[in-house]
């Protein structure tokens, strides 16, 4: 059986950390793409204010499969 797969571009942002900022995509992501299969992150930068870093940001492809 031939399965068919798709790719969803995902930016995240956490006050917290990168890691924090992934789950934060993830989470979102999966609330309405079914069949994901994985997470590539493509890229991660900070947004920094008053040499402090405010926020992390990620840029994520994810690929799900498309149902029948």
């Amino acid at each position: 059986m031939m399965s068919v797969s798709s790719v969803s571009n995902v930016s995240a942002a956490s006050p917290v950390s990168f890691q924090d900022a992934l789950q934060k995509g993830y989470a979102r992501a999966s609330q309405t793409l079914r069949g994901i299969e994985t997470i590539e992150i493509v890229a991660e930068r900070a947004n920094v204010e008053a040499g402090e870093v405010k926020e992390y940001v990620v840029d994520l492809k994810i690929v799900f499969t498309l149902e029948k």
